[in-house]
């Protein structure tokens, strides 16, 4: 499968502003299953950007503007090849993979995925009910999956009841809540649990007639380290392995790593729109 993806990000400021330091992490990411094919970044006003890659291996790109400017609008511009087979559903959890998870380099090597942050962090009083539904974790590949499903048949996906800002414990209470936030609380469930997890920031080609269900803007979902084969997504907003229809961009402890646009300026209040586009060039 192959998608063009058009991002653009448009600032609009109440004063002129005269310094701003932005950063940007709209690249996607290649790796086996996910090439990418082109990217262009425009800016405007017109700025030249630095890229590094950060602790995460995100694609990372640093932009300042010191002329005084009204608007800032940032577009990003990539095309991405994914040729992705259904995976989780088919692994043996063999005995060989069971040393691996309890071993002490395992979880010394996913420490920074091991441990939960402010934004997905969940009571013990909210993990008790979560293992009221689910039972004793045994077989880590399949109680993730069994996660994916519980929070798909819990909560409900409703853009207007949280915000960027909301943790896992608030959205755990309300039930409801975004992509971000579903993400937040599995990843809060996983970690609870000692199942290395990592939040993935991309976007999801949904189509025609599919039921797929994500964000206008950006998409989330989350990564688990399978011992001895590696990370496989599972989006818990839509039930699915992440698979053809989901584009990797960023991957890190929960949304604040990934952050696609973040910046500081010297002015008033700011407002904010967000464009994005995912067409299907090639099957």
């Amino acid at each position: 499968m192959k998608y063009q993806i058009e991002h653009t990000n448009i600032f609009k400021y109440e004063s002129i502003v005269d310094q701003s330091m932005n950063s940007i992490r709209l690249k996607p990411r290649t790796d086996e299953c996910q090439r990418l094919l082109s990217y262009r970044a425009d800016i405007t006003p017109a700025s030249v950007t630095k890229e590094h890659i950060d602790i995460w291996g995100n694609h990372v790109e640093t932009f300042f503007i010191a002329e005084h400017h009204e608007h800032l609008e940032v577009k990003a511009t990539s095309i991405v090849s994914i040729q992705k087979s259904p995976f989780i559903h088919r692994i043996d959890y063999s005995p060989e993979m069971n040393a691996i998870f309890h071993s002490q380099l395992f979880s010394e090597h996913y420490l920074a995925f091991l441990s939960n942050t402010a934004y997905t962090y969940l009571s013990p009083e909210q993990m008790a009910r979560v293992d009221e539904e689910l039972g004793e974790m045994k077989n880590p590949v399949q109680y993730s999956i069994d996660v994916m499903e519980y929070i798909h048949s819990h909560f409900t996906y409703d853009g207007e009841s949280t915000n960027v800002s909301t943790k896992a414990e608030e959205s755990f209470e309300l039930r409801k809540g975004v992509c971000q936030d579903l993400t937040h609380v599995m990843l809060g469930i996983l970690r609870a649990k000692q199942i290395p997890a990592r939040y993935v920031s991309g976007y999801l080609y949904v189509g025609e007639n599919s039921a797929l269900v994500g964000d206008a803007a950006s998409h989330a979902w989350v990564e688990v380290m399978v011992p001895g084969i590696g990370w496989v997504g599972l989006d818990p907003t839509n039930n699915v392995e992440a698979l053809e229809h989901h584009i990797r961009v960023g991957v890190g402890r929960d949304y604040n790593d990934v952050s696609l646009v973040q910046g500081v300026y010297r002015g008033g209040s700011q407002s904010l729109e967000v464009k994005v586009s995912v067409s299907l060039l090639d099957q």
